[in-house]
């Protein structure tokens, strides 16, 4: 009987990646083909990866972000074999615009793969070639809206670190394309090999949480000359108060109706939403710099008990003030508190 073949994974690194981009599945892949290596007959017998770069432009050498440059064993057009998994690793809008070659390429090649999938905004590769289309898609949370407005058709959720719909699979930001790539070991091989290749990485097999633990509630700085950007220093300052619509729009010299009506139409939020988004907003950065007990955080900015504080930043991140706190406490606070 003629051994089967390693499935084919396909990895194309777009221009001025951040090399995560890729390093990250590749290692992913690679080590879950040297775990099924160690454990014959794990995975029902299947014989793991072989992993392929191939370069989306007419050179073979894809530079990074950081300056690093990818040497692609051969361009996408190029490629006359059977793909199993074909992952896009970042995108370029600067180089590859609407109507580049490569677009067309990936329509065509679509309906003969097992499966397609991408890291970060690689989502406008997906998109442009139209294979995005009425399906569910994630991306990076800051440019969620740009995206949206740009492709309409797609049902875009920043939610989730990776999504599937069919046999399309889109990941968020540059770390979420291992989140990915572990999430495609299991697919193939189940949550054995998946948590053993892990392991070997030391990598959760699922990170908990999701994109909102990572995205910014309020950009502010978009709107610095809206009602909002100039309230902001004084909200800042009387967070513990009450905040009701009477307050704002008395500080703000106008009237309730009318100031609820311009702070909405400039900001596309309520007031009292905006005030609670800036709450959580300000409660994460105590969360992240600072001592502060639980019920001290919810009473300095105007959250409550810890009982509501952590409802509100339930609703909004996904994840509980505690959870929040040991994952993105400063680092080096963290580690001389332990000395």
């Amino acid at each position: 009987m003629a051994k089967e073949k390693k499935k084919l994974v396909v990895i194309i690194p777009m221009p001025g990646i951040f090399l995560l981009d890729i390093a990250g599945p590749c290692d992913v892949f690679m080590m879950a083909d040297s775990v099924l290596g160690e454990n014959p007959g794990a995975g029902s017998g299947k014989t793991g990866y072989e992993l392929l770069l191939a370069s989306p432009v007419d050179t073979k050498k894809i530079k990074t972000k950081s300056g690093i440059a990818i040497d692609c064993a051969v361009r996408a057009a190029e490629i006359r074999r059977s793909i199993d998994t074909l992952i896009i690793a970042g995108f370029s809008r600067m180089q590859l615009k609407s109507g580049h070659p490569f677009f067309q390429w990936l329509k065509q090649i679509y309906p003969k793969v097992r499966r397609i999938g991408s890291i970060c905004i690689g989502t406008y590769a997906l998109a442009e070639a139209g294979i995005l289309d009425d399906k569910q898609a994630t991306t990076h949370w800051e440019f969620s809206q740009e995206f949206q407005l740009r492709y309409p058709k797609v049902k875009v959720d920043t939610n989730p670190l990776y999504t599937k719909d069919c046999n399309v699979y889109t990941s968020g930001g540059v770390a979420s394309g291992i989140d990915l790539s572990l999430a495609l070991v299991e697919e193939d091989y189940g949550r054995d090999i998946a948590l053993k290749t892990a392991r070997k990485l030391v990598l959760p097999l699922r990170r908990p949480g999701y994109q909102s633990q990572f995205s910014t509630l309020l950009q502010v700085h978009r709107l610095e000359n809206s009602i909002a950007g100039k309230l902001h220093p004084w909200l800042i300052r009387h967070l513990a108060e009450e905040l009701s619509i009477g307050h704002l729009a008395e500080y703000s010299n106008m009237s309730v109706r009318n100031f609820a009506r311009v702070f909405q139409k400039e900001t596309g939020l309520t007031p009292a939403k905006f005030v609670e988004k800036l709450r959580v907003e300000i409660a994460r950065k105590y969360l992240e710099d600072s001592d502060l007990a639980m019920d001290q955080i919810a009473v300095k900015c105007g959250l409550g008990s810890f009982v509501s504080m952590r409802r509100t930043f339930l609703r909004h991140m996904m994840v509980s003030p505690s959870d929040y706190r040991r994952s993105f406490r400063t680092s080096l606070h963290s580690v001389a508190a332990t000395c």
